[in-house]
């Protein structure tokens, strides 16, 4: 790969997917891309991208996809969980008791681990939640992710990373050499293919919205219009969780930090109400429920 050929691939990317890379990105762009050239027929990365620049689509695509999907376990961190369980879900619960009806927006879904964590989290939450209306929407860039994600299949390793035996006991059946996550728990799931450099607005307001650990891959920029977006697709009361290395502080005040749950914020505003007629709201779906 030449200077040339990197220097193109990292506009290409940020322009496509948002995707900041540094000039000391080099071995990842080869990492990823050089099996995707030999699996395309090619000698390597420059004849990748010279068929990128003759618009080779299909290969646009699994180039993005190849670049932008990030590793993903579940119940990643374990203390943005533990806030949604013993903070998040409490105040929700308690605001909410009129409407009985929660939308959660994971916005970096990958795999689905990130989703299933927290459709495990409102499972466990037990009788507090029952009759009540629960929408967990996952979105990616890649459609890829989302069709693994979709079909709720994770190998062994995957299962043993982050997640407790007593929960893949009670949520997972095996399938042959694959664990499952049980019907049940994939229907709390919906899932989108999204980009956040795009308009989401479509997507209505939400109560929680877990945008973790893929912020840290924009400019400062896209870190600010992404953030201000997602003020808006909030609720004046909801939460906001980031990854254990991504802030609000210093780039919006759309957010405040939470006074004592690292990595939890909360809005610094009430939303203003929707002015495109039919997009849902977490108070209209509630209303339809």
């Amino acid at each position: 790969m030449t200077p040339l050929d990197f220097e193109y691939l990292r506009m290409f990317l940020k322009d496509q997917s948002g995707l900041d890379l540094a000039a000391d990105k080099q071995y990842l762009v080869e990492s990823r891309l050089t099996p995707l050239a030999r699996k395309a027929g090619l000698s390597g990365i420059s004849d990748l991208v010279q068929k990128m620049k003759n618009g080779a689509g299909a290969l646009i695509v699994e180039v993005v996809e190849a670049m932008t999907t990030n590793e993903t376990f579940f119940f990643r961190d374990k203390t943005p969980f533990e806030h949604l369980r013993d903070t998040v879900i409490p105040a929700l619960v308690q605001a909410r008791t009129a409407r009985r009806s929660l939308r959660i927006w994971c916005a970096a879904g990958s795999t689905g681990q990130e989703p299933y964590s927290i459709a495990m989290c409102l499972k466990e939450y037990g009788p507090a939640l029952a009759g009540w209306r629960t929408e967990i929407i996952a979105t990616d860039l890649s459609t890829e992710v989302l069709e693994k994600s979709r079909s709720g299949l994770y190998s062994q390793f995957e299962v043993q990373r982050g997640l407790p035996i007593q929960l893949l006991i009670k949520y997972f059946k095996q399938v042959g050499e694959l664990w499952q996550i049980n019907a049940d728990i994939r229907a709390m799931v919906q899932h989108r293919q999204l980009n956040l450099l795009q308009d989401f607005s479509h997507l209505g307001t939400f109560d929680v919205i877990f945008c973790r650990n893929v912020l840290i891959y924009f400019d400062q920029e896209t870190k600010v219009s992404i953030f201000q977006r997602l003020a808006k697709r909030m609720e004046s009361d909801g939460f906001l969780a980031l990854g254990a290395a991504e802030t609000v502080v210093g780039l919006t005040d759309a957010f405040k930090p939470h006074p004592d749950k690292r990595g939890l914020y909360r809005p610094n505003y009430v939303s203003a109400p929707s002015l495109v007629p039919g997009m849902p709201s977490a108070k209209s779906a509630a209303a339809r429920a």
